[in-house]
């Protein structure tokens, strides 16, 4: 009845808003360093079921089909796009990092907690440790690498190594190796904005390695790899959702027409 149209539609609105704020959410990040864009998954509700598949008829056949009307939708998931690589981008900043296949660099929280992150825009601290640039908390890169007050340079290798120059010193002096992650389920990883994730048991624990071994990427210096929103593509999905999202409003408007004749039939 158009009751429980009104209901079925108003579900189909609210599952379409939280994928409306994921479109957002993909756009508003088009220039972040390293986000990967994300996909709201939809699935179906339960039905009501007037009669079920296979019911005996009288002549004792058995029905091909059955009477079931579904009562609506709702978001099942939402999914990070983290196969597929972002824009690798010259920036020609010594201490910028792209991170060329799978992986992730790791950071310490001063909480003591280790995150994961693919923005590699690196700066140092008053120490001389190379941490997240991020004018709010100052991470450590994991396991730590401390660059001297006086190198004139530094060189980071396809393979993580790190080296400097120093004064007076042609020869590049090792100062430590950037390590990376991997995740079995990298889609199970925490986002928790500033650009960092957070390993959970969906994700499973990390494994480590030095990059360009074991399955994980190369590093390559003086880059950064940018989001992998594609405006195009999100400009076509916002569209469509605004389409089937006005078709439920005109369902539940249609809904609401019937049963203003419905109630009209009182005055007849």
């Amino acid at each position: 009845m158009a009751i429980q149209t009104l209901y079925t539609a108003a579900t189909g609105m609210i599952s379409l808003e939280s994928k409306l704020d994921v479109i957002a959410n993909n756009l508003a990040n088009m220039e972040t360093t390293g986000f990967k864009r994300g996909r709201a998954n939809f699935e179906d509700l339960f039905y009501r079921t007037d009669q079920m598949p296979g019911t005996q008829d009288s002549a004792g056949e058995y029905t091909p089909v059955g009477t079931q009307i579904g009562l609506g939708a709702k978001v099942s998931s939402t999914q990070s796009d983290v196969y597929t690589p972002g824009a690798i981008e010259l920036t020609n900043r010594e201490l910028d990092v792209a991170i060329q296949g799978n992986g992730y660099f790791q950071v310490m929280d001063p909480s003591g907690d280790t995150y994961y992150t693919r923005a590699g825009n690196f700066s140092r601290n008053a120490n001389g440790n190379l941490v997240a640039g991020s004018a709010a908390t100052g991470r450590l890169l994991e396991p730590p690498i401390s660059i001297p007050t006086d190198a004139l340079a530094v060189s980071i290798t396809a393979e993580g190594q790190v080296s400097v120059r120093l004064p007076n010193n042609n020869t590049l002096q090792p100062v430590g190796t950037i390590q990376l992650a991997r995740f079995i389920n990298p889609e199970g990883l925490m986002q928790l904005g500033e650009n960092l994730l957070a390993e959970t048991d969906a994700s499973g624990p990390p494994t480590t390695g030095n990059p360009g071994q074991d399955g994980l990427g190369a590093l390559r210096q003086g880059n950064l790899e940018k989001s992998n929103v594609e405006p195009v593509t999100e400009i076509i999905d916002l569209i469509t959702t605004q389409r089937a999202f006005e078709m439920n409003s005109k369902a539940i408007q249609t809904g609401d027409e019937l049963l203003q004749v419905v109630a009209n039939l009182k005055r007849y």
